[in-house]
C-alpha cells in the first residue's frame, strides 16, 4: 500500500497517485515519453542503464517494467539477471557494461566520474548518445526515486515501455 492517499481513478498506483497533482502529473508524462519515445540508443544499452537504477531505487514498478522492443532486442529475463552483476558480466557487450556504470554513479556518487571514466565513456559514446542517457537516467532517477519513496506498488500486469 502506498505511503500517500489518493483517488482510485483506475489507472494503478504507479499513475494515480501522481494525477492528485495533474498540472505537474502533464510534465513528469511529458519526460517519460521524450525519453522512451525518443531516446536513440539501443534498446540493449538504455536497459543496462534504467535496470541498473531500478535495482539501486528499489523500485518495485521499475524492477517489473520492461522495455517494449525487447524480444527484438534479444532481451529476456537472463538479460535482466546480468545486470545485477554487471561488471562480472560476459552476456554484456562493453557499451552495454558502460551504461549500467554510468546509471551507478550517476545514482550513487555523481562526483566521481574523473576523467579516466569521462575519456573512457567518451571513447565509446558520442556527446549526443551521452546526452541522451543522461536525461534517461535523471528521469530514471527521479521518478523511480518517487516511486521507491511512496511505497508505490508495480501493477499486476507487467509494464512496457
Amino acid at each position: 500500500m502506498a505511503r500517500i492517499e489518493f483517488e482510485d481513478r483506475g489507472m494503478g498506483e504507479h499513475v494515480d497517485w501522481a494525477l492528485s497533482r495533474v498540472e505537474m502529473a502533464v510534465g513528469m508524462g511529458a519526460f517519460s515519453e521524450a525519453v522512451y519515445g525518443h531516446s536513440q540508443l539501443p534498446v540493449r544499452e538504455r536497459e543496462a542503464a534504467r535496470y541498473t537504477i531500478a535495482l539501486i531505487n528499489d523500485c518495485a514498478v521499475c524492477r517489473a517494467t520492461r522495455a517494449a522492443a525487447a524480444e527484438t532486442a534479444g532481451i529476456d529475463e537472463a538479460f535482466y539477471a546480468e545486470i545485477a552483476d554487471w561488471r562480472a558480466s560476459s552476456a554484456l557487450t562493453d557499451r552495454e557494461r558502460l551504461a549500467a556504470e554510468y546509471a551507478q554513479r550517476f545514482a550513487l556518487d555523481h562526483l566521481a566520474m574523473d576523467d579516466a571514466f569521462w575519456a573512457e565513456l567518451r571513447a565509446a559514446y558520442r556527446d549526443d548518445e551521452i546526452a541522451d542517457l543522461t536525461m534517461c537516467c535523471g528521469l530514471w532517477l527521479g521518478l523511480g526515486r518517487t516511486l521507491a519513496v511512496l511505497g508505490v506498488r508495480a501493477p499486476d500486469e507487467r509494464l512496457v515501455v
